[in-house]
């Protein structure tokens, strides 16, 4: 299709954002002569961030092109239902910030690989630590700078190597001198661009459908127009839609359904905000635990603004090409082929000059700001679980931060050198993406949630669990190869539960240990049979209605059934059971506990996913 040509004040606009990003990263960056840069400063910008850095920085590395690009392509697709993915990461991030990040930030960790050795073992962590670097620049770095130079080509028409090029050099300029410090403190500018910059896109398109009388008019005119297909939360067996390729697919296998709330869509979001290295270091660099904390809270709003900057212009993209009437002066031009066209065809049709560089902006500012976090948290775990341990242990604070940038610039050569061969195009590399961590995150959150919480949780149960994780994924995706990969991690993460379960309380390794007394156990004690009791009746009610309620993709209650009685049987052991790994982290119950601003953010938070869901089941 056509590209949608820069005029000379897009070219200024465009110009003025990249001055500007590179020339705060190089600011903030500047040390006084005579300083040393430290490894603290480096790595986790001097434990120096406020909430609002956090919050957006977060959000700044977690928004790539896949967003404006495939996740826009979805609401074409699909619909509103693909913005379960955001809301849901909203609650997540309350979680992570009252009961992970507290407990990572009292350890004083720089890494999770650190984290892992710290409560299993060397060997455990070593395995954590070469694993993410593998897919840091294999799959995260990759196929951020690939579907950017996409996403640039289908936008703007830049040759896919040029696009690559410019990416890595203009994330490379400040992101590697800087550190963890430029990236937090860049990122903050790139939110406003991100921001900004899609909800101006989905204004015009708004006004657009509404004919020129207002964004108002635009939302009950895409709603009127596609109520029945495109704003439903809930997708059935047997929602059939285009694939793009001459086709059609069931759209159940992307959002099965009931699955989407019950299911593992809360697996990958656990195990994406609260143990990926490259999310969570923003607040392992927080001033203090509060300020952790609220950054979570802001990032959980930012969540919930998403879908109306990637998925609304999907929706509206969907209406103006199947309703050509609407528009007033004249037709558009362009195809909508495949569904990941949606979001560039908007733009070319009802972006005028003058705005063009401001959302081009906001799509490079989502992609430099992923591509600057995931290199800095490969340099940083690298440094700091695999070179200092094993290859100079005293090395000094100016050795640290020497190999961290020339490991930063080696991973994002090999991406660059990588990207073409592995990738083959948006739609295989987004589906590339999907099942892998498909694969990975019910290890993830099995093994880093045990550790945090269990005290019997053994060295050889997180070993054999992290080991099964993808095995067992390919056996049931061998025996169900029909399966939606939600559903597929759901059974996985029942069988690595009864794995982890079995391993750690029957480890000879555990020693004695003094469990906890009074009202405390007593708590623990009620809680955890809370937890079972809610565990049965969920088993109970998916035996009862599995069968009325298949098309729906209700079998995920039987997952919700095992994390319900796996967390009973957390509480009731560590309450009643004498033994411990010799290795278990002390509990500090005074960590969870949070100030009214953190409690009134997590409320409105869970009221307004409450509301959404309501409103749009």
């Amino acid at each position: 299709m056509g590209t949608a040509a820069f005029d000379l004040i897009d070219y200024i606009i465009f110009a003025v954002y990249v001055l500007m990003i590179v020339g705060v990263g190089l600011y903030v960056s500047r040390i006084k002569k005579g300083v040393e840069r430290t490894s603290q400063d480096y790595f986790l910008a001097s434990r120096s961030l406020k909430w609002w850095a956090i919050g957006a920085s977060l959000i700044a590395a977690n928004i790539s092109a896949e967003h404006f690009i495939a996740m826009s392509g979805s609401g074409y697709r699909i619909g509103l239902g693909i913005a379960a993915y955001e809301w849901i990461a909203a609650i997540v991030l309350i979680i992570v910030g009252k009961y992970f990040l507290p407990m990572f930030l009292d350890k004083g960790i720089y890494t999770m690989p650190q984290f892992i050795e710290g409560r299993y073992n060397k060997s455990v962590s070593v395995a954590f630590a070469v694993f993410w670097l593998l897919v840091y620049v294999f799959v995260n770095l990759t196929s951020v700078i690939w579907l950017g130079a996409l996403a640039m080509d289908r936008i703007m028409g830049i040759p896919i190597m040029w696009g690559i090029a410019g990416l890595a050099f203009f994330s490379a300029v400040y992101s590697i001198y800087g550190g963890l410090k430029a990236v937090a403190w860049t990122d903050v500018v790139q939110v406003f661009f991100l921001i900004g910059g899609g909800l101006v896109t989905t204004f015009l398109g708004l006004y657009a459908v509404s004919g020129g009388e207002g964004v108002f008019q635009g939302l009950a005119v895409i709603y009127e127009k596609a109520a029945d297909t495109h704003f439903s939360m809930i997708v059935p067996r047997e929602t059939i839609v285009p694939d793009g390729v001459g086709g059609y697919t069931d759209a159940f296998y992307d959002l099965p359904g009931l699955a989407v709330i019950l299911g593992a869509m809360w697996l990958t979001n656990l195990g994406y905000w609260g143990f990926n290295q490259f999310i969570i270091q923003k607040g392992l660099a927080a001033e203090n635990i509060q300020h952790a904390k609220r950054g979570l809270i802001f990032a959980g709003y930012l969540k919930i603004l998403i879908p109306v900057i990637v998925i609304l212009p999907g929706i509206t993209a969907y209406v103006l090409f199947q309703h050509p009437e609407i528009i007033r002066d004249g037709g558009y031009s362009g195809e909508i082929v495949r569904a990941d066209e949606a979001y560039p065809w908007l733009l070319r049709n009802i972006v005028p000059p003058g705005i063009r560089g401001l959302t081009f902006a906001a799509l490079v500012a989502a992609i430099v700001s992923s591509l600057s976090a995931m290199i800095n948290s490969t340099s940083t775990i690298f440094t700091m679980d695999i070179y200092k341990p094993f290859f100079k242990k005293d090395a000094t604070e100016r050795e640290l931060v020497l190999v961290g940038r020339i490991v930063a610039f080696t991973a994002l050569v090999i991406a660059v050198a990588s990207a073409r061969p592995l990738l083959g195009g948006l739609d295989q590399a987004f589906q590339y993406i999907q099942e892998y961590t498909g694969y990975i995150y019910p290890g993830v959150v099995v093994v880093f949630g045990m550790g945090l919480f269990w005290k019997q949780a053994t060295a050889r149960a997180a070993l054999w669990t992290a080991i099964a994780t993808i095995p067992a994924g390919i056996i049931i995706k061998i025996i169900f190869p029909e399966m939606p990969f939600i559903l597929r991690m759901g059974y996985v993460f029942i069988i690595l539960v009864f794995i982890a379960s079995y391993l750690s309380l029957t480890d000879k390794r555990l020693v004695k240990a003094e469990p906890p007394k009074g009202f405390r156990a007593s708590f623990m004690i009620r809680t955890g049979y809370g937890f079972i009791t809610a565990g049965i009746i969920a088993l109970i009610l998916g035996i009862s209605f599995i069968g009325q309620l298949a098309y729906l993709g209700y079998e995920a209650i039987f997952m919700l059934a095992t994390a319900f009685g796996f967390i009973g049987m957390i509480f009731i052991f560590n309450a009643r059971m004498p033994k411990a790994d010799p290795k278990a982290y002390e509990i500090k119950p005074e960590l969870f506990k949070t100030g009214k601003p953190f409690n009134i953010g997590a409320a409105g938070i869970i009221l307004i996913v409450g509301l959404l869901y309501y409103f749009f089941w």
